[in-house]
């Protein structure tokens, strides 16, 4: 049987694609190569380019594959392209992703893993913040990702499709072979490091007035690789018929912008020089899970989400692949 990944070129699509063929899965990729990379998916995976939404691109898919369950990561994930064009994100994730899980039921499938994001709590009110705290978006990309969830209990209660949201928080970090490469970077780590390597002159601080200790936003980090492996054990989880989950995927720990950077100095041994900006609309001061959940329900942990393990990760790659995969 065999995994469809969506998003497979993308950043965390293909190091969870790598991790998947390192446990013998068979799988195949569907990607439109808008943000992703053909390079980031190894030669040997069966690859589509194409829309999600594609409901004759599907079925031809789940004719050629015996597909068994979805690892859904195609979307789009800039909250401040969100902030400006909502419509855009409500297009790709919504209605998008809406057509793929109408493909994925007439194809029999009835797992899927869903990339949720920790920007369906908005700003919590409480921290860290639980699965149990409410849902309410300050940005269109956190309510895009609101309204697949709802639609997934819905599916499952109306199909029996089962699913796990997991609500990512800031993915960031490489593997050995895949990393960060967008085109524009909105990412901080990658902002940082091209800092540290002069391809752009100085970082753009979003806000230094935040209600935090030294008045940077607070992020949780979980590295890519931990992030991979919390997918590959939700896909365990429903395969061996465990209930719908929707779980935060993150350490517990947060780090302000400042700390990242001074981490980025120690690791490359560079000066990185900083520029304060205007705050982006949509973003919160704060942002750190409670992670216990998944800790109980799947029996996840990070192991490599060390601050310094996710920048030096980070910078190895970029060292390795300096115009990233244009090279």
């Amino acid at each position: 049987m065999t995994i469809l990944v969506t998003g497979g070129a993308g950043y965390i699509g293909s190091v969870t694609v790598e991790r998947l063929r390192a446990n013998r899965e068979e799988v195949v990729v569907l990607d439109d190569l808008a943000y992703g990379h053909r390079e980031a998916v190894d030669p040997g995976v069966p690859f589509y380019q194409g829309k999600v939404g594609d409901s004759a691109l599907l079925e031809r898919i789940a004719k050629e594959h015996r597909l068994e369950a979805c690892i859904h990561f195609a979307a789009l994930a800039s909250v401040g392209e969100s902030v400006a064009e909502p419509a855009k994100y409500f297009e790709n994730n919504v209605a998008q992703g809406t057509a793929l899980m109408g493909s994925l039921i007439r194809a029999k499938v009835r797992i899927v893993v869903f990339s949720s994001t920790c920007a369906t709590y908005g700003e919590p009110a409480e921290m860290p913040i639980s699965e149990q705290c409410p849902q309410w978006p300050k940005n269109p990309y956190g309510w895009s990702k609101f309204c697949m969830e709802r639609l997934l209990e819905s599916y499952d209660r109306a199909y029996g499709l089962r699913f796990a949201a997991l609500r990512y928080f800031n993915a960031a970090g490489a593997s050995e072979c895949y990393g960060e490469d967008h085109e524009p970077e909105t990412h901080l780590i990658p902002n940082i490091l091209a800092a540290a390597t002069g391809e752009k002159p100085e970082l753009a601080v979003f806000g230094d007035n935040y209600a935090t200790p030294d008045g940077t936003p607070i992020r949780d980090y979980i590295h890519v690789s931990d992030l991979a492996d919390a997918h590959i054990l939700a896909l365990d989880h429903l395969r061996r018929g465990g209930q719908s989950e929707s779980l935060n995927v993150g350490t517990g720990h947060g780090h302000s912008v400042f700390e990242v950077i001074e981490c980025a100095r120690r690791v490359t041994q560079r000066e990185i020089h900083a520029r304060i900006e205007a705050p982006r609309p949509g973003d919160p001061a704060k942002l750190v899970a409670d992670a216990s959940r998944i800790q109980t329900v799947l029996g996840w942990k990070p192991l490599v989400s060390d601050l310094r393990a996710i920048v030096q990760s980070a910078w190895t790659w970029r060292q390795r692949h300096p115009k990233g995969y244009r090279q």
